[in-house]
């Protein structure tokens, strides 16, 4: 299996530090408002990553924080403090909010067949960890304490830019525009470990430290949790390419100065969901959620298709004409799985499964490549096989996809089978093929055939034969071709 490591900027095969264990780690929500469905692209890819993990053999650990404390809106560690926001705006306590945005989110996953991670933990659980750490941090020499604050000394890095090639003093906090500068901080680059004093009188969790009474920085979070349950090396680490720097910088800061050795061999960073107006966010534009695209009609699962059409390392562009182009792929998919009729005398061809599951895996391990994974679905489908085959391994390729492939196809059957009863008729095109006229045509024939007037109807099945269609009556409706 082949990972695109951000670290090194190339392609590696993923070699795990253990042979029995994967120790995998996944930025988690900042929980004071719903999630957008940029935010859940991110989601869904991790959860990919799990599951081909997992469909290739490996065991998996996989944690997550959920941040409920901590999260300043800059990279400065200065700005408006997320989570007081949503609790002035909805007039709650912050752990109320905590918990109601915590909810909504996995509320979110469940609907997105997004796997609930090993861990989730709340950075509110860990304050003693992450003490723990900045002692050592500062024993050590690389922080420092001023202003009542503790800081990183990014100075006594070899090398501190990891994700990148900007040169310093395009990335320095000081020349970013709207960023204020923090005069306690010896370098531009440095970041708060613990607050003591901050702009926020008011901050409404704060905890007893060496430093004095305060709370954790936002990158301390993700180290600490880690290191908690999953030990000093970790596998793999994932999170939106926003969060590249500063955020991941100053995890493999703090981390590896912390343990002395290397921290994290792969970064797999996700790329964004952009609108036409640019990068999604919660401040512009229409907020877009897993609840509006519902309340417009959409199932959450051709969300999650639309995201798998394209590779995570590529910016996806959302529109509702490219969703509605994934939802109706959707149904034509669907309704191919559904025309799959295998009887109890069929045997799983088991060169046939092998050959097709050989072409899904390789996919996968080539970066995650879901849209040839996808296109291996569709192999499936034209593959000169019997349909039990088929069916088995398209379960077999939905335990990492997680569309419902085969839960939404049955319901497709039985509501063909129950169409007659409910005075309902079907027709279904090959592949999931739509015709306008075919369709009125054969709606024609079946009033004709209901009116009893069989010479209409059998008149009616010789022009569509003329027309290069064949059609096949079946319960619930018709099936039709082209030949």
């Amino acid at each position: 299996m082949y990972l695109y490591n951000s670290a090194t900027r190339k392609r590696e095969e993923f070699v795990p530090n253990h042979p029995d264990i994967v120790k995998m780690y996944t930025c988690g929500p900042t929980v004071y408002h719903y999630a957008h469905i940029g935010n859940l692209r991110s989601y869904i890819m991790e959860d990919v990553l799990e599951k081909t993990l997992r469909y290739a053999g490996y065991n998996v650990k996989r944690v997550m924080n959920i941040t409920d404390v901590g999260h300043l809106a800059s990279d400065a560690d200065t700005g408006e403090d997320k989570m007081l926001k949503g609790a002035r705006r909805e007039h709650k306590t912050v752990m109320e909010i905590a918990k109601f945005y915590t909810d909504a989110f996995f509320d979110d996953c469940k609907k997105l067949n997004i796997k609930y991670p090993d861990v989730v933990e709340p950075a509110t659980n860990c304050i003693d960890q992450y003490i723990k750490i900045i002692s050592g941090l500062l024993e050590k020499g690389y922080a420092y304490q001023a202003g009542g604050n503790v800081y990183f000394d990014t100075s006594k890095l070899e090398r501190y830019y990891i994700f990148n090639d900007h040169d310093e003093e395009d990335l320095a906090v000081g020349v970013r525009e709207g960023v204020e500068e923090d005069t306690n901080k010896r370098n531009k680059n440095d970041f708060v470990l613990w607050f003591t004093k901050s702009k926020f009188e008011d901050q409404a969790l704060k905890w007893d430290s060496p430093w004095g009474v305060g709370y954790p920085g936002w990158h301390i979070e993700c180290s600490g949790i880690s290191m908690k349950y999953l030990g000093e090396d970790l596998d793999i680490h994932c999170g939106g390419i926003d969060n590249a720097f500063p955020h991941h910088t100053n995890e493999i800061a703090q981390s590896e100065s912390y343990l002395g050795h290397k921290w994290c061999n792969y970064w797999v960073h996700v790329h964004h969901l952009n609108t036409n107006t640019g990068k999604m966010s919660k401040s512009k534009g229409e907020f877009l959620t897993v609840n509006l695209l519902e309340s417009k009609g959409y199932d959450p699962l051709v969300y999650r298709l639309f995201c798998l059409q394209s590779h995570y390392r590529k910016n996806l562009v959302f529109s509702y004409e490219n969703l509605d182009n994934a939802a109706v792929t959707y149904q034509k998919l669907i309704t191919r799985i559904a025309a799959l009729t295998p009887d109890d005398t069929q045997e799983i061809d088991r060169a046939a499964f092998d050959a097709c599951k050989e072409k899904f895996l390789a996919a996968l391990g080539n970066d995650l490549n879901t849209s040839l994974a996808l296109t291996a679905v569709y192999d499936v489908l034209k593959y000169k096989t019997n349909d039990a085959t088929k069916l088995a391994l398209l379960a077999d390729f939905d335990q990492v996809l997680s569309l419902d492939l085969i839960q939404r196809a049955e319901k497709k059957r039985q509501e063909l089978e129950a169409a007659p009863k409910a005075g309902g008729f079907a027709i279904v095109g090959e592949d999931g093929a739509s015709d306008p006229q075919v369709e009125a045509l054969i709606t024609a024939r079946q009033d004709a055939k209901k009116a009893k007037n069989f010479g209409e109807a059998d008149r009616i099945r010789d022009q569509l034969k003329e027309q290069g269609i064949e059609i096949t009556d079946v319960p619930g409706g018709v099936k039709w071709k082209r030949i």
